[in-house]
């Protein structure tokens, strides 16, 4: 792998890959992602999740003092109607309404991408459909570590929302206090949580999977978190339903000569203020193209507040990316299978239907990504570190059940069962063909 500096004129540059010469089996080693966690996350999680499950309560509010910082009570676990009100009524009016005009995106996304039941006949004649029922009780993570993601709550709460679930159990943390962050709060509130508590980490997951004496378990546990968080949400799968496992934010921009480099640099930075674990990267077939957006990295970067979190990620995990073509600019996109994907080119379009593995496509110079964090409408909880190669975003029918219906009559059944008894002579299920044909010695 060809890995230099982009012109050193910065203290923190990016990472020049050079795929023009490379095969694929030689960059495919490093960009090709999935999800491994380590053997020392796996054991510190299990630990944790058997504590929950064992101790309950205790063992929750050990893990708070230990992880959080905070010493509370199991009272004081669930955020009280008068936390609630305090924070909307100290809500800022601009906050209000950005937060509103989201829900009201979101929402609206919601309702024509949720699925309807149906009903049809099939070749034999018996009627088969499927129903849809909203989750009896979901679990809703939304982030509270470096900064109070209260994006999050519309975009994960508001959708179960939407879609009707009856409960929907908010938890977050809170780390050196008894109270929540009030804009957050405030937020899940609006979002339609119809329960918060003010826990996260692993223990929250695991309070949510297993129950403890003051949360009742979920039925399915949704939303975005740290390493811990993911690894949680993987060990508890199968004992609860989850969604997916988002982890650290990332993006990858395609861009050519069309793009302009300062707007491009700008989205780089936006996803790298997140912070830990973070990945951000830019491709092009034009190299002139790279070394402007690394040009306006640098001009931007003293004004911009979360230095620390940005130069931790400029430097370890940060590309750009030189390919031969526009083909081999899609092909690395479709191995990275970024988070967020941004194409800026003249043919954004036709690009953008070429990559089968994005967690979501933003085309064009007026796309930015926080666009779609914010207000666009589809969920930001997306898929990370390559997942988006099997996983989808959030979307309406995770918090649906699925149910299927069958319903045959004489004549339909009468039709079915020489292929009912075929299938249980091949399979050797004698009692699976007696069911069907009883129907018609007896009657």
């Amino acid at each position: 792998m060809n890995s230099t500096d982009l012109r050193a004129t910065a203290s923190v540059q990016m990472n020049f890959v050079d795929l023009t010469s490379q095969g694929e089996t030689a960059w495919r080693k490093e960009f090709d992602r999935r999800y491994l966690p380590s053997n020392e996350l796996i054991q510190q999680v299990h630990d944790i999740l058997s504590g929950i499950r064992a101790n309950g309560d205790a063992a929750l509010l050990d893990f708070i003092q230990r992880f959080d910082k905070t010493q509370l009570t199991a009272k004081e676990l669930r955020v009280g109607q008068e936390e609630i009100t305090l924070a909307l009524g100290h809500l800022d009016p601009e906050l209000r309404d950005a937060l509103s005009a989201s829900k009201q995106n979101v929402q609206e996304f919601t309702q024509r991408s949720r699925r309807t039941d149906w009903q049809a006949k099939n070749v034999q004649g018996a009627t088969v459909g499927e129903r849809f029922d909203p989750i009896c009780r979901v679990g809703i993570y939304v982030p509270a570590g470096t900064a109070p993601l209260v994006s999050s709550a519309i975009m994960t709460v508001a959708i179960a929302s939407a879609v009707g679930v009856p409960e929907i159990v908010a938890v977050s943390p809170v780390s050196g206090s008894t109270q929540m962050n009030s804009a957050l709060l405030a937020a899940l509130d609006m979002a339609g949580a119809t329960e918060i508590y003010k826990i996260g980490g692993a223990h929250a997951i695991g309070a949510l999977a297993f129950g403890t004496e003051t949360i009742r378990p979920v039925d399915k546990i949704f939303g975005p978190g740290n390493a811990f968080v993911t690894e949680a949400k993987r060990q508890v799968f199968g004992y609860v339903g989850i969604d997916l496992l988002p982890g650290p934010s990332e993006i990858l921009i395609l861009a050519d000569h069309s793009s302009v480099p300062a707007w491009v640099a700008a989205d780089l930075m936006a996803q790298a203020e997140h912070g830990p674990g973070t990945v951000i990267a830019v491709a092009s077939w034009d190299k002139q193209t790279l070394e402007l957006v690394q040009s306006e990295i640098e001009k931007s970067l003293p004004a911009l507040s979360r230095q620390a979190f940005l130069r931790d990620v400029l430097a370890e995990r940060a590309h750009a990316v030189l390919t031969r073509d526009r083909e081999q600019a899609v092909a690395f996109a479709n191995a990275f299978a970024p988070e967020h994907l941004a194409i800026v080119t003249e043919d954004a379009a036709e690009l953008a239907d070429k990559v089968t593995t994005a967690g979501a496509i933003f085309l064009g110079n007026y796309s930015p990504v926080a666009a779609g964090d914010f207000i666009a409408g589809p969920s930001h909880e997306l898929p990370t570190g390559g997942a988006a190669k099997s996983f989808c975003g959030l979307t309406a029918d995770q918090f649906q059940r699925r149910t299927s219906i069958v319903r045959l009559d004489r004549e339909s059944l009468q039709k079915s069962l020489p292929f009912i008894l075929s299938f249980s002579k091949a399979e050797r299920l004698d009692a699976h063909g007696a069911s069907a044909r009883i129907r018609f010695i007896t009657h």
